[in-house]
């Protein structure tokens, strides 16, 4: 069973930064990753994702600019780096993983099997 965990979350002001971490418990090297988050009293909705070597990322319109999403996979680990927060971007971050090799990574959270507990961010005005 592959089990996520994220960390990184907390409250911060608008204008910063937060680095969120997901640390997955096996090898990540042939995995598709991806980051979402879900708003109280919206769905969970796609972040970005990267593909196994990197070769393709790809972020929702919102973050674009302002996110960066990174992998080691010496250590089994994603990255989201965020920076210039709002207050809309509060939300828990939930970090996915899926076996299949779609390129580029899909945005639909039906395609992803595995998932972490999620870390909220909250970010003040």
């Amino acid at each position: 069973q592959v089990q996520l965990v994220e960390s990184g979350g907390g409250l911060v002001q608008a204008g910063a930064a937060l680095r969120l971490s997901c640390a997955v418990s096996g090898p990540i090297d042939n995995h598709l990753m991806a980051w979402f988050r879900q708003a109280p009293g919206k769905a969970r909705e796609f972040v970005g994702g990267i593909t196994k070597n990197a070769g393709s990322v790809v972020y929702a319109e919102s973050v674009k600019g302002r996110f960066r999403i990174s992998r080691d996979n010496s250590k089994n680990t994603v990255s989201l780096q965020m920076s210039s927060l709002k207050p809309e971007d509060t939300a828990v971050y939930y970090c996915a993983l899926d076996f299949r090799l779609t390129v580029p990574p899909p945005q639909s959270v039906n395609q992803y099997r595995y998932w972490g507990q999620g870390t909220q961010v909250t970010v003040s005005p």
